[in-house]
């Protein structure tokens, strides 16, 4: 009995060395690197792909990047969850030295906003967007705009410490989140006049909406979006700019817990300009969508109209304890 004891004790100090000696490595060894394979692109951008690259970048960049000043140089990203540690943004100016446009080349961008991979081989960890679903049109659309005369995306010198990933943060970029396989065909999005279909080109793909809107962003299945559990069911926990967490909405057209007894025209009112039905105006890290057109927003609700319904009655989480 002793020495079966011993043994089962062997074996378990073998186990309990391992775990310590991949811990220790994911810890040290950081985030991971891949081979770079940027396409040959070279982007012609007109003054409309300018325009719409503009509008874009309002609405998925700008919350991130764009510092006090009005340049995107990159900040302090505040209302980033702790579990994930320290960050700091980007500088994505044009600045030759510091800003991400200035160094890399217009299929080096494609590459990274596509697979994650930056052009030195590093991994963009979980909390930047990837773009695998964006169309081509509208990826070229934003290199063309981060390559135009607008101010905030002239050179700034602005450095900012490195960022400190946490432990989690690496581990979830060693056994979670992965760099995504670059597109080998064009990517077209459906006419607008096909409304479920643009909508939920424009919930997935272009805006990014479900990321926030489903269960979690650990689960979040990039490469097929409607795969994410809770999707569109709300409860993500996300932290306000004063570290309160807020629970993100149920936007399934659940009747009693979702969106399902909201009209078209308030569901446009609360995305545009923040006002949601009850006359209370949406929370951070929710803000208006201003910049959407009322027939895109219209698109939206017509998508999420078709989506399965979850019963999800987010206001009960904040009755949990320790919330």
């Amino acid at each position: 009995m002793k020495r079966a004891l011993k043994i089962v004790g062997i074996i378990l100090g073998i186990l309990v060395g391992i775990v310590g000696l991949a811990a220790a490595y994911i810890q040290f060894s950081g985030i991971p690197s891949y081979e770079v394979h940027p396409p040959d692109l070279k982007v012609q951008g007109d003054s409309a792909m300018v325009a719409e690259g503009k509008r874009l970048a309002s609405m998925v960049c700008n919350q991130c990047h764009l510092s006090e000043n009005g340049k995107l140089e990159g900040k302090y990203m505040q209302d980033l969850p702790e579990m994930f540690g320290k960050v700091w943004t980007a500088n994505i100016t044009q600045h030759e030295k510091y800003g991400a446009t200035g160094r890399y080349s217009d299929g080096e961008l494609a590459y990274l906003l596509r697979t994650g991979i930056k052009r030195d081989g590093g991994y963009a960890p979980p909390w930047m967007p990837k773009f695998p679903h964006l169309s081509d049109q509208d990826l070229h659309s934003v290199i063309a705009y981060l390559r135009s005369d607008a101010p905030e995306v002239q050179p700034s010198d602005k450095v900012h410490p490195a960022s400190q990933p946490s432990f989690f943060a690496k581990f979830l970029c060693r056994v979670a989140f992965k760099p995504l396989p670059y597109p080998t065909a064009p990517i077209i999005a459906p006419p607008i006049t096909d409304k479920v279909a643009y909508g939920k080109y424009l919930a997935t793909a272009k805006v990014d909406c479900y990321a926030c809107h489903s269960h979690d962003f650990e689960t979040t299945d990039i490469m097929v979006p409607e795969n994410t559990p809770g999707y569109f069911g709300g409860g993500n926990a996300m932290p306000d700019l004063d570290g309160n967490i807020i629970y993100t909405r149920n936007l399934t057209p659940d009747k009693e817990t979702g969106i399902g007894n909201w009209t078209e025209e308030q569901f446009i009112k609360a995305l545009k300009f923040g006002m949601r039905p009850n006359n209370q105006m949406v929370r951070y890290p929710m803000v208006p969508h201003g910049a959407l057109s009322d027939e895109e927003a219209s698109t939206i609700w017509a998508y999420l109209q078709s989506i399965p319904a979850i019963k999800n009655d987010v206001d009960k989480l904040y009755d949990k304890p320790n919330n």
